[in-house]
C-alpha cells in the first residue's frame, strides 16, 4: 500500500509539473518579446537612413544611439537576428552587411554595420522583451505552484487510498475460520461504503461457515443412527462377521474424524508462549506409554506462540503417524537464528514422490482400496497441518534418502 501511495503521489506531482511547465512555456512566448521580424524591420529602415547620413552626420537627441568604431561591437553572435536584419537591408536594397550580437554581461543587443569606408557603425538594437525582473517573479510563481501543490497530493492521495488501506487492514485480520474482522464504518462517505461493504462480506462468509458446519456435525450425527442398527444386524451374521464389524469400525471413525476437522475451526484457545520442547517430552512419554517406538535424538529449549492444547493435538498427530505407519520415530527439536525447527523422522516405506503432495488432503490414504490394518480415518494430517498453519507455522513431508519419512515443522521461536 505504500507502494501505491507513493507512486500516486508522484503521479500527481508530476501532473502538476507538466501543467505548471505548459503554462511556463505559453508564458515564455507571450512575454518573451516579439518575432526578429518585427524588431529588425524598423531597425533596418532606421540603419538605411544612418549609413546615408554617417559621413557628415550630425548626432542629435532624437537620433538612435549611434557609434562609429574600426571594429565591430564585442558580444556573440546572434545568428538568426543577424540573418534577419541582412535579408530586410538587401531587401530595401541596401548594399551593407551587418552582424547582430548581444552584450557581454548586459541584456539586450547591439547591430554592428559595415560601412563602405571599412568603418563599422553601432547601432543599439530596441529591447522590446519583459524585464528581467519578470522572470524571477514568474520562476518565484511557479516554485510556490509546485510548493502549494505537493501537500495537496498527498493529502488527496490519503483520500483515494484509504479504503484500500481498510481492506488489507480486513484481509490481513481474517481468523482462521475465513471471516473478516468488524471494520468500523465511519469516516468519508467513500471509507464508510467500503466498510459497511466489508462488514456485509463478513456476514455472508460467516453464515455460510456455521451452514457448512452445522450440516457436516449434523451429517456425522445422522451416519451414527444407521451404523447402530447395522452394527446390531452384524453381530448376528456368521459369514464374513469380522469384516462387517471393520468396516463399520471405520465408518464411525471417519463420521468422528470429519466432527473433530470442523470444530477444530472454531474451538481456538488463545496463543501463548508454549515451551516447544517440554510439550514434545510429554507427547513422547505419552506414546511410550502406549507401547509406541518414539525416542528424542536432541532438543533445544525454544518456545513458540500458539494455543498450547491445539499444538499439543497438531503435534500428537504428526508423531503417531510416524510412529503408527513409519514403525516408530525419532525426534529432534533445533532452535536456528529465530526460528524453531522439529523433525520427526520415521523408518517406514515413505510416501510415494507422486502422492506426497496429496498427504495433507482430508481422508487421504496410500492405498485406500486396501483393508487398513492400522486404524484411521485419513484426517490426522491434515488437522495437523491446518493448526499448525493457523499459528503462523508450516509442516512439510520428505521422504529420506536412506527409507523413511521426514515431517518438518517450522515455527517463529518467541
Amino acid at each position: 500500500m505504500t507502494s501505491l501511495r507513493r507512486r500516486l503521489i508522484i503521479l500527481l506531482v508530476i501532473s502538476i509539473l507538466g501543467v505548471v511547465g505548459l503554462a511556463t512555456a505559453v508564458a515564455v512566448k507571450v512575454l518573451g518579446g516579439p518575432s526578429p521580424e518585427l524588431i529588425m524591420g524598423p531597425l533596418a529602415n532606421q540603419i538605411r537612413y544612418m549609413v546615408q547620413l554617417v559621413p557628415g552626420h550630425a548626432r542629435s537627441p532624437a537620433d538612435a544611439p549611434l557609434v562609429i568604431s574600426d571594429r565591430p561591437a564585442d558580444g556573440l553572435e546572434d545568428r538568426k537576428h543577424t540573418r534577419v536584419l541582412n535579408d530586410i537591408l538587401h531587401h530595401n536594397g541596401l548594399d551593407v552587411s551587418a552582424v547582430v550580437s548581444r552584450h557581454a554581461g548586459k541584456p539586450g543587443m547591439v547591430a554592428s554595420v559595415a560601412l563602405p569606408d571599412n568603418r563599422w557603425m553601432i547601432v543599439d538594437v530596441p529591447d522590446f522583451g519583459p524585464p528581467r525582473d519578470v522572470w524571477f517573479g514568474l520562476a518565484g510563481w511557479m516554485a510556490l505552484i509546485v510548493l502549494g501543490a505537493t501537500p495537496v497530493s498527498i493529502y488527496f492521495t490519503g483520500v483515494l487510498v484509504r479504503p484500500l488501506e481498510m481492506l488489507e487492514a480486513a484481509a490481513s485480520k481474517i481468523g482462521s475460520d475465513g471471516v473478516l474482522a468488524t471494520v468500523p464504518e465511519k469516516g468519508s462517505a467513500e471509507v464508510r461504503a467500503t466498510a459497511r461493504a466489508l462488514n456485509q462480506l463478513s456476514a455472508r462468509l460467516k453464515s455460510a461457515m456455521e451452514s457448512r458446519m452445522r450440516l457436516v456435525a449434523a451429517a456425522g450425527h445422522d451416519l451414527r443412527t444407521p451404523m447402530t442398527r447395522m452394527r446390531l444386524r452384524a453381530e448376528f451374521l456368521d459369514e464374513d462377521r469380522d469384516k462387517w464389524l471393520h468396516d463399520l469400525d471405520e465408518l464411525d471413525r471417519i463420521a468422528d474424524s470429519a466432527i473433530r476437522l470442523v470444530r477444530e475451526e472454531v474451538d481456538q484457545d488463545a496463543v501463548e508462549p508454549v515451551e516447544l520442547d517440554r510439550l514434545v517430552r510429554d507427547i513422547q512419554a505419552e506414546m511410550q506409554s502406549l507401547g509406541h517406538k518414539v525416542s528424542i535424538d536432541h532438543l533445544d529449549k525454544v518456545s513458540v506462540k500458539a494455543g498450547a492444547l491445539g499444538l499439543r493435538r497438531a503435534l500428537r498427530n504428526l508423531i503417531v503417524n510416524a510412529a503408527t505407519h513409519g514403525k516408530g520415530c525419532g525426534i529432534s527439536l533445533d532452535r536456528q537464528g529465530g526460528r524453531a525447527i522439529l523433525t520427526i523422522a520415521d523408518q517406514g516405506p515413505g510416501i510415494p514422490p507422486d502422492l506426497i503432495n496429496k498427504a495433507f488432503e482430508p481422508f487421504f490414504r496410500v492405498n485406500p482400496g486396501r483393508m487398513q490394518s492400522i486404524p484411521g480415518a485419513g484426517l490426522g494430517l491434515a488437522i495437523a497441518k491446518e493448526i499448525i498453519e493457523r499459528h503462523g507455522g508450516t509442516v512439510t513431508l520428505e521422504n529420506r534418502a536412506g527409507g523413511g519419512l521426514s515431517q518438518t515443522v517450522v515455527f517463529d521461536a518467541a
